[in-house]
């Protein structure tokens, strides 16, 4: 494979990382996108400290925490790569939307933004490129208080494993 491919490969990975759950697709994408265990640090979101996660725990996670919202969308872009043979970090500018259902907004705001950036780390596996540690900094948050109903699933799911 040349450096081009790598390049390419690691940017649809992005894609399918936003896809996760912009499409709730929990089942199929997680085991194309990660490796096991992997490495999260969104604490510039959630405040909890960075942790080395089993996949199946992830995906739990993933699912209590993106299944509240009405829709999300995330767009991911402005890829700079760094290959070292087997490995890579992906640095990427996010914009990162969630819409609550009108049953949860109530009379308040329904849309949740996060601004930032992913410092993401992949490595070469024998099924092709995987997330292997992934790291958001927000830089601009827009009704923050939001975050507390994905926050608090995904931390219920931590917690009970429901």
């Amino acid at each position: 494979m040349s450096a081009l491919d790598d390049r390419l490969d690691l940017m649809e990975l992005f894609g399918l990382y936003a896809d996760i759950a912009d499409l709730k697709s929990f089942t199929d994408l997680p085991g194309r996108v990660f490796t096991d265990p992997l490495t999260l640090d969104f604490s510039s979101v959630t405040g909890i400290a960075p942790a080395a996660v089993p996949l199946g725990d992830y995906v739990g996670i993933l699912r209590a925490g993106f299944e509240p919202w009405a829709a999300t969308h995330h767009v991911i872009s402005g890829h700079v790569i760094e290959l070292d043979g087997d490995r890579a970090t992906i640095h990427a500018h996010v914009r990162a939307e969630h819409w609550l259902p009108a049953e949860l907004a109530a009379d308040g705001p329904n849309r949740w933004l996060v601004v930032g950036f992913y410092h993401n780390e992949a490595v070469r596996t024998a099924n092709g490129w995987r997330l292997s540690r992934v790291k958001l900094t927000a830089t601009h948050q827009e009704n923050a208080h939001l975050a507390g109903i994905a926050v608090g699933s995904a931390s219920e799911f931590a917690t009970t494993g429901q």
